[in-house]
């Protein structure tokens, strides 16, 4: 029986799973926000959470145990001067998790893990490229043909003439003997 092991194991080792662990969560307190793969955001929030639990303790104790998992002083820092007395007032679910879909490459599910108390930022989805239609690359425009018209509106540079080309039959001539 599986009693007391909730542990996600994410294909790794022990020592390799807390610290990237370690790492995301440091990562999630310095920048805020962070772009992982959905099972690392379901993995790595009990450990933020907790974090956030240490920081509002504020005693030297919970600093310790907190430098402890984190293994990085700069970042427990932050962790008890800015991130947790914004969630002083709360008590629980500091984290939420936003869902983004599939990963292009290998079709993992992808995810933002942030905190609930920092601003929400919109992020637009990527149009698939698969579906559409390729746009046709426009002919670059030079500086040279932008000047000699005066305008920077014209989509394309006029295009020189063409010399005609000299008839077949003209070449095909008998030569005179």
């Amino acid at each position: 029986m599986r009693h007391q092991k909730k542990t996600l194991k994410l294909g790794r080792k022990e020592g390799h799973r807390k610290s990237l662990l370690s790492n995301l969560a440091c990562s999630l307190i310095e920048h805020h926000r962070i772009k992982t793969t959905l099972a690392k955001a379901k993995a790595v929030r009990p450990l933020a959470e907790k974090m956030i639990t240490l920081g509002k303790k504020k005693t030297l104790h919970a600093r310790r145990t907190a430098l402890a998992v984190l293994r990085q002083a700069d970042i427990v820092k932050m962790l008890f001067d800015d991130v947790a007395p914004r969630a002083a007032d709360r008590k629980g679910g500091y984290t939420r998790i936003i869902k983004l879909g599939q990963r292009t490459s290998d079709a993992s599910e992808m995810a933002f893990i942030e905190w609930v108390d920092s601003a929400v930022e919109v992020e637009t989805a990527v149009p698939d490229t698969k579906t559409k239609k390729a746009a046709k690359p426009k002919a670059a425009k030079s500086e040279d043909a932008t000047a000699a018209t005066g305008e920077g509106t014209s989509e394309e540079p006029a295009k020189p003439a063409r010399k005609p080309r000299a008839k077949k039959a003209a070449a095909e001539e008998p030569a005179a003997e």
